[in-house]
């Protein structure tokens, strides 16, 4: 028997796969239009052939979606980006892992269990994966949810990400370094893009520019963040192990201090990454405000594997240990 995912992704890739050869377009491209198409019920291209169109048709129909759960269309839709992405990798086009989504999911609903609505950011937002993860995990809550990315083709998979899953987030195809047109947000959620950002002129607004040279794109994500964050508001990074030891982390430290409490710092497990460079962890922050509090003692912790469920249960209790003397759940 397959399973609801490897239906769904069986349709998705091989529709992409007709539409790839006839727009002649990649294949990330052709998963973009296949998805409008899966959204709308029909071949919304005019440029394919009859007999083509008339095969999409047929699939299109056999497929119904409102058969699937949200996370079944999510992975199956996750599972054949990632297929395009190893096709033509570009270095920022990286999917946050899903056990990692899956977590983090976990740990912003622990975060907002009071909450009744909310307004959610992620100023990177790719393909809508890490946010639609999370979507899907705060049920009986009314949430508006933003995404930026600079990457158009990026955005639109966001798009049709969204539509698929019947998440209606509002998307701006941009820089997201630049002045955002959102609401403050009570939660931002972001794996950080790290590198250099290359403009100079607007990194001069930031106040963890570089002295010299550029600065990091992901300091200056994180001050953007929590400048489009509410008082109180809570944020979640995915940050890389190396942020608070590299040139310019004094200058971050400081800004933090001064900007926000840290609730907690949690390791992911090592086998997740290639090597010990590449290796990141889950950074939670809090805005600071008028009853905002430092927790007595930060959420730390190194994650174990999360195939190891025992280990895994053990961490969840240890958690919620923290939950209940920090938060008083």
């Amino acid at each position: 028997m397959t399973t609801p995912v490897e239906r769904l992704f069986t349709l998705f890739d091989e529709t992409a796969t007709i539409l790839q050869e006839e727009l002649q377009c990649t294949y990330l491209e052709a998963v973009a239009e296949t998805g409008e198409n899966v959204f709308h019920g029909d071949v919304l291209q005019e440029e394919v052939s009859e007999l083509n169109a008339k095969r999409l048709k047929k699939e299109y129909k056999e497929i119904q979606l409102d058969r699937f759960t949200n996370e079944e269309i999510r992975k199956a839709f996750q599972l054949t980006v990632l297929k395009g992405m190893k096709e033509h990798t570009q270095p920022h086009h990286q999917m946050t892992p899903d056990a990692v989504g899956l977590f983090m999911s976990y740990i912003v609903s622990k975060f907002t269990g009071k909450y009744l609505a909310l307004t959610i950011l992620d100023p990177a937002v790719g393909t809508a994966n890490l946010l639609t993860t999370v979507l899907n995990h705060l049920p009986g809550k009314q949430v508006k949810s933003y995404g930026a990315d600079v990457d158009d083709l990026l955005i639109r998979l966001a798009y049709v990400n969204a539509n698929l899953q019947k998440q209606p987030i509002q998307l701006f195809n941009q820089d997201s370094l630049q002045p955002l047109f959102v609401e403050r947000a009570d939660v931002v959620i972001c794996d950080l893009p790290v590198g250099y950002y290359p403009n100079d002129a607007n990194a001069s607004r930031f106040v963890l520019k570089a002295e010299n040279g550029h600065s990091y794109a992901h300091h200056l994500f994180i001050e953007q963040s929590l400048y489009y964050t509410k008082e109180g508001g809570y944020l979640f990074f995915l940050i890389p192990n190396s942020l608070f030891s590299s040139d310019q982390s004094a200058q971050l430290h400081a800004f933090l201090k001064e900007q926000a409490v840290i609730q907690g710092l949690l390791q992911l497990p090592m086998s997740m990454f290639k090597n010990e460079q590449a290796a990141k962890s889950i950074f939670i922050l809090q805005k600071k405000g008028a009853n905002v509090k430092a927790p007595k003692k930060a959420l730390l912790a190194e994650l174990p594997r999360f195939s190891n469920k025992q280990a895994m249960q053990v961490m969840m209790r240890k958690i919620d240990e923290w939950f209940a003397t920090e938060k008083h759940e």
